[in-house]
C-alpha cells in the first residue's frame, strides 16, 4: 500500500510540476509585462520581463503550492509613479488584474485542447491529457485566488483602483495588515469553499463555449 501510494504521489507531481511551473511564470511575466507596457521598466531591469521560470519561482512558495495546495511566486516590483499613460491607481489596477486574466486564458486555452482536440495525434498522449487537465484546474484556483481582494493579493490592488480618490488613500494603511486577514481566511478554510464552485463555473462555462463547435 505505501509502494502504491508512493508512486501515486510521484505520478501526480509528474504532471503537476509543470503545469505549475508554467501558469506561475506565466502569470508573473503578465503582471510584468503590463507594467512595461504602462511605463514602468522596473521589472524588466530587475530580470522579470521573462517566462524564465528561475526568474518568478519563489522555492518555499512553490514546494508549498506543490504539496499544500497553497504557496507564492516571487512578487513583480512595479513603481505605480514611473506610469506614464495613466494615472497611479488605474496603473496599479491594470497591472494587478494582467496576472490573474493570463490564467483564466491559459486555463481557456487547456479547455479548448481537451474539447476540440485540435491534435489527435498529440492528444492522444496520456501525459499531454494529464497536463492539460492540471493546466484546467491550476489555472481556474490561481485565477479566483488571486482575485480574492485581500492584500497581497491581485484582488486587493484592482479593489483600490475602483476606489474614490479619498479612500484610496487608506489601501496603503491595510496593506500593512494585509496578511494577518489572508491567515484567518486561510485557516478557516474561506477560499476553499469559494474557489471551488467559481472554478467549477469557469470550466464548465468554457467547456460549453467549446462545445459549441464539435
Amino acid at each position: 500500500m505505501f509502494n502504491f501510494d508512493l508512486v501515486e504521489i510521484l505520478s501526480r507531481l509528474l504532471f503537476r510540476i509543470p503545469a505549475i511551473v508554467l501558469s506561475l511564470s506565466v502569470h508573473e511575466f503578465s503582471h510584468a509585462f503590463s507594467a512595461y507596457k504602462l511605463g514602468d521598466n522596473t521589472a524588466k531591469n530587475m530580470g522579470r520581463l521573462t517566462l524564465n521560470p528561475i526568474r518568478h519561482l519563489d522555492p518555499i512558495g512553490f514546494l508549498c503550492l506543490c504539496f499544500v495546495n497553497f504557496g507564492w511566486a516571487k512578487p513583480v516590483p512595479v513603481n505605480s509613479y514611473a506610469f506614464r499613460s495613466v494615472d497611479e491607481k488605474t496603473g496599479m489596477l491594470l497591472t494587478a488584474l494582467a496576472g490573474p486574466m493570463s490564467n483564466i486564458v491559459l486555463c481557456f486555452l487547456s479547455v479548448g485542447f481537451l474539447v476540440l482536440r485540435p491534435s489527435r495525434l498529440l492528444y492522444a498522449s496520456y501525459w499531454f491529457r494529464t497536463f492539460l487537465n492540471y493546466m484546467v484546474w491550476i489555472n481556474a484556483s490561481l485565477a479566483f485566488f488571486n482575485l480574492i481582494p485581500v492584500p497581497p493579493l491581485d484582488g486587493s490592488k484592482i479593489l483600490f483602483g475602483m476606489l474614490p480618490d479619498r479612500l484610496y488613500a487608506y489601501s496603503h494603511i491595510l496593506e500593512q495588515y494585509g496578511f494577518i486577514f489572508l491567515t484567518i481566511l486561510l485557516v478557516g478554510r474561506i477560499p476553499e469553499m469559494i474557489l471551488g464552485p467559481l472554478s467549477s463555473g469557469l470550466v464548465s462555462g468554457f467547456a460549453w463555449f467549446f462545445e459549441l463547435f464539435v
